[in-house]
């Protein structure tokens, strides 16, 4: 069973005292070195009966401490403990009473962060430095508050969605600034067919995330050029799929053109005619060799949703489409 006895007591300065929903609480922040010597992890098979924490995922730290390495960048969320009632504060004066310090007699629970510990733990000793770890403490939750608010956290809290995730690294990430541009760009072929907090919708039935993943797929052999260029080259290609198909481009429940498996096949074809596409210099796309390859598909494919296309499903049925589309488009070379 995991010892929760210190040595000698630890004094915490600054320390926020306030309450929650009736029940008390501190906050503050604590050395790394003392955090990992400060809190101590409830498994689920805790003798007691009485544990929760699921095993520590090792990638999950290491991923973690990849992002610590970033600097100053790396801002990260309060760890949540509980004192057991061990952890006593006193004010600094009577004009300050929420304000002064802790004298913690023993481990806390941690509660919540115990991968980003993990993370940290192991930035400090590959760097050999501290970092200051914010923190949220409640004076005392019993083992069935603990596990009750554990669980809370753990299923009620909903995360902002890989299409959200995806817009707000817009500004960071090339493709996600391309496939954020397709979706609000008039220009764009996927103007106001898509939806960016990846909620589908009637008429929206392409979220970010699919864009970002056929993107990738789209650009994967011109990763050289600008982001600008990227995308002038995503909006003339998909625009022209688009002014070849028109009747199939604003179908989506009868025809299969604008369903992602379809898009993600003339990504992937499209990756190979785009890379052949590039000027002298390799700086820019030849819009007129675009429009000519995707030319040769017209009348080619059946895109009707009933037709046989109709079982078409996941990247391997948009890898095999692919080998066909490029048959089509580039009849010259079928390498």
């Amino acid at each position: 069973m995991t010892s929760t006895t210190i040595l000698n007591p630890i004094v915490i300065e600054n320390v926020i005292q306030s309450k929650m929903r009736g029940k008390v609480t501190y906050q503050s922040y604590m050395s790394a070195s003392i955090a990992l010597n400060l809190t101590y992890v409830k498994p689920y098979d805790h003798p007691s009966g009485k544990g929760y924490q699921r095993p520590v995922d090792a990638s999950r730290c290491s991923d973690f401490a990849m992002y610590l390495s970033k600097g100053s960048d790396s801002l990260f969320t309060p760890i949540l403990i509980n004192a057991g009632g061990n952890w006593e504060f006193s004010s600094y004066d009577k004009q300050r009473p929420s304000l002064g310090r802790l004298v913690c007699k023993a481990k806390a629970s941690l509660m919540d962060g115990q991968h980003r510990i993990g993370g940290i733990q192991q930035y400090i000793q590959e760097t050999q430095s501290e970092i200051n770890i914010p923190f949220l403490s409640f004076h005392y939750l019993d083992e069935d508050e603990e596990i009750q608010l554990f669980d809370t956290i753990n299923t009620k809290a909903k995360g902002i969605g890989s299409s959200l995730s995806k817009y707000l690294r817009r500004d960071t990430d090339d493709v996600s600034w391309i496939a954020t541009e397709l979706l609000i760009r008039r220009e764009s072929p996927f103007y106001e067919k898509g939806s960016i907090i990846g909620k589908r919708s009637k008429g929206r039935h392409i979220t970010l995330q699919n864009l970002y993943r056929t993107v990738n797929l789209l650009t994967s052999r011109i990763s050289t050029l600008q982001k600008q260029e990227k995308l002038i080259a995503a909006i003339e290609y998909y625009s022209a799929l688009q002014a070849n198909f028109p009747n199939e481009w604003a179908d989506y429940k009868g025809s299969k053109l604008t369903h992602i498996v379809c898009i993600d096949a003339f990504s992937i074809a499209g990756s190979h005619l785009i890379a052949k596409s590039l000027t002298e210099n390799k700086r820019h796309i030849d819009i007129k060799v675009i429009k000519q390859y995707v030319s040769k598909i017209k009348n080619k494919i059946d895109w009707s949703a009933d037709g046989r296309l109709k079982y078409v499903k996941g990247m391997s049925g948009s890898k095999q489409l692919a080998v066909e589309l490029r048959e089509f488009m580039e009849p010259e070379n079928k390498d």
